[in-house]
């Protein structure tokens, strides 16, 4: 067999693959007698037919067998001469092949790129000394509270911390917003709408102008949308609202007491604060360590540039849209108005995608250098947890997972993790005061 690889790109080769003709011959020939064994031709036991009316009446059955056989065969035998590293599925095209001649075929491939490691030992990080406050644990349980609001309707006028339903129409330079943005049916007109009384609800200063408005007055309520509103047809531009108020309704929050505690499965009031605390400090834990990690990924990725395989590159931005477009659409988002962000969603999609591809063919080849190897146990393990997580039975949950080639995912996310603990081991951290909040601004 005869090998010659060229250089396209950085990332991408063209591989020439040669299988002389005794060999293709010796494939028809095996292949010949399978279908001959098989063969049930008029006249003829199973089996017994010759051989010479078997290729005439199976010729191309045969050809595309061997075909099939020979050039999956030989591809991978090029790769392993050569000692490529390839990334992706193989773009296999010029196929000469016949019977009694040799068989030739190019591969286009994409391959991990070559880089030399940089000093990853060592890598300087920061971590905060926060620790949980008695303010955090309270400002937790308040979260809580919250979950159990009820709603009682009121007569008096509105009050910041109140609920008003509303119905409302909205225009911008006197037309209704679905003339500038066509998909903001939803932002343009609404009936029993229900807006919180505080300066983050709905569009800033908004919910502002609704203070002393009692059920049955009509306001006139003027906004600026943000450069960065969610629709962006309307951002910097001025609306103007007419809105009905049909209810006030006033929150109505439990009494924290042993009484309330115990709704949430805790024995007392006190044991309630003393789980709250400790899941507090496990999430605190979690996003000190995130934040260390993510300060030596990105002193990592600093440290060594190369090119990257487009392939991994579209795989990788495929996957962060879908997950973008998920999370949009878990938090209410309207699709009409994903679909007029898919501009924007892609472009930081493909940003996020060559960081994590760029970061994963690093730690590959941390892992490779420091002997860091993934179990099969380790693999089990976390499906295990992973099906009991999601509540669903563990042989539906692998079953799924191949179908997406998840437990290769699952296989990386491990081996990623073990890299990192690796590094965060061998880092030099320094623990600092936290950054004093900013400032609130003034009402």
């Amino acid at each position: 067999m005869n090998v010659t690889v060229e250089n396209l790109a950085p990332c991408k080769k063209l591989v020439r693959v040669e299988v002389e003709s005794p060999e293709v011959d010796k494939a028809f020939d095996s292949m010949i007698k399978d279908f001959q064994r098989q063969a049930a031709l008029p006249g003829f036991r199973p089996g017994k037919a010759p051989r010479d009316m078997v290729v005439k009446r199976y010729e191309k059955d045969i050809q595309d067998e061997v075909k099939r056989k020979l050039i999956p065969d030989a591809y991978r035998k090029a790769i392993e001469e050569q000692k490529l590293e390839v990334v992706g599925a193989p773009d296999i095209e010029e196929i000469q092949f016949s019977r009694g001649q040799a068989l030739q075929f190019a591969a286009t491939i994409e391959t991990a790129p070559e880089f030399e490691l940089p000093e990853y030992k060592g890598i300087p990080a920061k971590r905060e000394t926060t620790q949980v406050t008695d303010a955090d644990v309270e400002r937790a349980i308040n979260m809580l509270r919250e979950r159990q609001t009820n709603f009682n309707t009121v007569e008096r006028a509105a009050q910041a911390g109140d609920v008003a339903v509303v119905n409302y129409t909205g225009t911008t330079d006197g037309k209704p917003l679905t003339e500038v943005a066509p998909t903001a049916k939803g932002l343009t007109e609404q009936k029993g709408f229900w807006i919180n009384i505080d300066k983050n609800s709905f569009i800033p200063g908004f919910a502002d102008q609704l203070i002393g408005a009692k059920a049955g007055d009509k306001r006139t309520v003027n906004v600026d949308f943000p450069a960065d509103f969610v629709t962006p047809q309307l951002a910097n531009k001025k609306g103007v609202y007419e809105v009905e108020v049909v209810e006030v309704k006033e929150k109505i929050l439990p009494a924290v007491d042993d009484a309330f505690a115990k709704t949430y499965g805790a024995e007392s009031l006190e044991k309630l604060r003393e789980g709250v605390r400790k899941d507090l400090e496990n999430e605190l834990t979690y996003k000190k360590t995130r934040s260390v990690r993510n300060q030596l990924v990105e002193e990592l990725l600093k440290r060594v540039s190369f090119e990257l395989p487009e392939s991994s590159v579209n795989n990788e931005t495929r996957n962060v849209v879908y997950n973008i477009v998920q999370e949009n659409q878990q938090r209410g988002i309207p699709k009409e108005v994903i679909e007029q962000q898919k501009d924007q969603i892609y472009s930081a999609a493909n940003d996020s995608a060559k960081t994590r591809v760029k970061a994963a063919f690093i730690f590959q080849k941390i892992a490779e250098k420091e002997g860091i190897k993934v179990s099969q146990e380790e693999v089990a393990q976390r499906v295990h947890q992973m099906a009991s997580t999601y509540q669903v039975p563990v042989e539906k949950f692998v079953k799924d997972l191949q179908q997406r080639n998840g437990i290769v995912e699952i296989y990386d996310q491990i081996a990623n993790e073990k890299v990192l603990d690796f590094v965060q081991q061998n880092a030099k951290i320094e623990d600092v005061a936290p950054e004093p909040a900013p400032a609130a601004n003034p009402a």
